[in-house]
């Protein structure tokens, strides 16, 4: 199992969280469950409706779209933030390549964290201002 500063700096590398104070890092840890998965397992699945996160603490994962693989997760890594948001279909299938150990922040116990600390609300819609505004920039220059 890994210690909880290590879930903290795992925490901090997802570009969502990056904002966050080390205070508010710990209520999000705190929130979240340790995993542990086997080689093959399917984090999420493409098309199903999300509940929950997963961020990578050990092993690797493929990410899929449409059957192809478009990337690989690995430690520090995140993937399924945007349905703490809104509870989206998946857009990609991603599927354990080795044992994999993750922690889990469901959607619910993130929007407890969300109510006890209103301020985490405006650092987060800060972060995805930025991510909404790189995207543009990546789209239409």
């Amino acid at each position: 199992m890994a210690t909880r500063s290590k879930h903290l700096e795992h925490l901090a590398e997802i570009p969502l969280f990056s904002a966050l104070s080390k205070k508010d890092l710990q209520r999000i840890a705190k929130a979240s469950n340790e995993i542990t998965l086997p080689a093959g397992s399917v984090l999420v699945d493409q098309g199903d409706m999300g509940r929950e996160a997963f961020v990578v603490i050990d092993g690797t994962a493929t990410v899929a779209r449409n059957g192809r693989k478009v990337g690989t997760l690995g430690p520090g890594e995140a993937v399924g933030e945007l349905a703490l948001l809104d509870h989206g279909p998946r857009t990609a299938r991603v599927t354990a390549d080795t044992d994999i150990t993750a922690l889990v922040l469901s959607a619910r116990e993130f929007a407890g964290v969300i109510e006890e600390v209103p301020g985490l609300a405006h650092k987060l819609l800060g972060q995805l201002a930025g991510r909404v505004r790189e995207l543009d920039r990546q789209i239409y220059g």
